[in-house]
Parts: structure tokens; sequence; C-alpha cells
């Protein structure tokens, strides 16, 4: 089932330009979202939350329009940008204190559930944490109001390989859970190891959004990886 509907997602910049973006995120895969740097991914991630403001197209979530739903809808939405300080010097339970009065929908349940999967301390403060363990301290907290949906922004960027491999896994966890993960990334070896679907952007245009099979069936030539084959499509020839 579809928990996220983009359709025809324009944001035009003076040098840049989303050109009419359409895709989908269902329940419980994880969606890789590829492209290189400046190929529209933040800008698509921030149309798609109304952090900015597009300037056509619509996004449903749940089968309800954002606009309109807003408040709601994001009770159920954990957005990253990747690791986030936070306020470095308070204790991690200090801040879960403070996060969890913004939501109805907190689930202490979960909250300790996500911290022991994630093997995190919530005695420590986030200046004591490595990157890797800052980024699922964010994790933590949108998990722990009972999000159904992840969208993530680079998430592994600046992770090390240990790290970046550790993420991957939980994601492939939480999908048993049903929640739907979608996360942008230029880094294509993230994308072989636990993606279900790709969702390929160039200069600002949907190039494919299809599953990650049909994606190297439809593509990728006799031998190549989907590394190859992604070099090879930015260099514009497109064809298998």
């Amino acid at each position: 089932m579809s928990i996220v509907e983009v359709r025809n997602l324009v944001k035009r910049y003076p040098s840049f330009e989303l050109k009419e973006v359409s895709f989908h995120v269902d329940e419980g895969r994880i969606t890789g979202f590829i492209g290189r740097n400046g190929a529209g991914k933040t800008t698509t991630i921030k149309s798609m939350l109304n952090l900015i403001h597009p300037d056509g197209g619509e996004v449903d979530y749940f089968g309800k329009p954002l606009l309109g739903n807003e408040m709601e809808i994001k009770k159920h939405i954990g957005y990253s940008t990747g690791a986030v300080n936070w306020y470095p010097r308070k204790k991690m339970r200090d801040i879960v204190d403070i996060v969890r009065r913004f939501y109805d929908t907190w689930d202490e349940a979960s909250y300790r559930k996500y911290l022991e999967m994630f093997s995190l301390d919530e005695s420590k403060s986030p200046i004591e944490l490595s990157e890797g363990m800052k980024v699922k301290f964010n994790l933590l907290l949108a998990l722990s109001h009972r999000s159904e949906v992840l969208i993530l922004d680079e998430p592994t960027r600046g992770l090390d390989p240990f790290s970046r491999n550790e993420l991957l896994d939980i994601f492939t966890d939480l999908k048993k859970d049903g929640v739907a993960v979608f996360f942008s990334t230029h880094i294509i070896s993230d994308i072989e190891k636990c993606a279900d679907d790709i969702v390929y952007i160039s200069h600002g245009k949907i190039v494919a959004a299809t599953t990650k099979a049909d994606f190297v069936g439809q593509f990728s030539r006799d031998g190549e990886t989907l590394e190859d084959t992604m070099l090879r499509m930015e260099r514009g020839d497109i064809h298998a």
C-alpha cells in the first residue's frame, strides 16, 4: 500500500527546477532516492514536507493531502537530515523529555524498544556520541512517536563504512514492522545493500521510479553493477 504519493511536484529557482516529479513510497518497503549532488533530492524532500513551498503538484500521506492536514500527518512522519547535535551538552533523557511533550502519539514502549535496539545510553549527551550514534538518536526520536514513514535526507553522509552498514541493517529491521523508509543518497552501494525500490532523479527530473529488480532489468547491461549502470546513465546513455 502506498503511504506517500507525490504527483507532478514543481519547484522553480533561477538556476534550477524540479520538473513534475512523481513517485510513491510503499508501506514496509525501503525506497532509495538516488541522484548526484545537485540533482534535486533535497529540494524534493523539503517540498514533500512543505519546508519549502512548491510551485505546483500535490503530496498525499495516508490518502490525505498534506495541505490542510499537515499537523496531523506530521505526527506520523519521521524526518532527519543526518546527524543533528541538538543541545550538545544536555543528557539525551532530558532532550527526550522535551520532545515527548510535543507528541500526543508518543509511545514510551516504542521509545524503550528502539533505545535498546540502537544501543543508546540515555545518560549520555550528544557531544559524547559518534556521528553514527547521533543519526540513531534522531531515528529514536522519530520512531518513538509512532512514525509510519521515515523521510531521511542523506542519513549515511559522513558515516564510516561500518556505521553506514549498521544503519542500513536498521532500515531492514524497521521495514519488518511495516515502516516505510525513504532515504536519499548518492552512494550507490547503499541502494544495492538494502533498497527494495529506486527513485532516480537527474537534473530535476525523475528518470525512473520502480522496483530495484525492474530498474536493473530495464536499464542495466549484461555484467554491469548497479553503480556501473548509474554512472553510464549520468553520462546520458540510459539505454540498456
